[in-house]
């Protein structure tokens, strides 16, 4: 179903008898200009670029002892070929698996980023909640990534209340 219809059930679900007030955030701004959010993005990004020259250099490997046994296989014998391309097909598995450790689903830069971004998240959501709160907000939206808001009055934002409420 269509976010749009979603939000528009969800608007009527809760009745017309009672006037509703919605409110919007936008939480990507928010992040971006928490200091604590820059300083624990700027570390992912370190092990992620050091993790990458890991993989690099470990496809360089792989592509000089490909090169090498391109260059040597017509003098080899047999098990010697057998014996240089199980090498080189173990060295492509060790490759994949230490990527699926590294950056997959469930992997070390994954975990990296929940323990430094997730306590950061759950702030911004608990002041979120006291702005709703202290504001009688029924509803309050999160406008990053377009998130099927498709007009947005700016005196509803209450983006710096959550801010202020952050301590920014």
């Amino acid at each position: 179903m269509n976010k749009f219809f979603l939000v528009a059930l969800l608007i009527l679900g809760f009745g017309t008898a009672n006037a509703q007030k919605f409110a919007y955030v936008n939480t990507q701004d928010i992040l971006e200009k928490l200091p604590e959010f820059q300083k624990a993005q700027k570390e992912i990004d370190a092990l992620s670029e050091k993790w990458q020259k890991e993989v690099e250099a470990k496809q360089n490997e792989i592509e000089k002892m490909y090169q090498a046994y391109q260059k040597e296989q017509i003098l080899l014998p047999d098990e010697m070929k057998r014996k240089r391309e199980d090498e080189i097909i173990q060295k492509e598995k060790e490759l994949k698996e230490f990527q699926r450790k590294i950056f997959g689903t469930n992997g070390e830069l994954f975990q990296k980023r929940q323990e430094l971004i997730k306590p950061i998240q759950e702030k911004i959501y608990k002041a979120i909640e006291e702005v709703a709160q202290q504001g009688g907000f029924q509803i309050i939206f999160d406008k990053s990534n377009n998130a099927s808001i498709l007009f947005t009055d700016p005196k509803l934002d209450k983006s710096k209340e959550v801010l202020k409420k952050l301590g920014q």
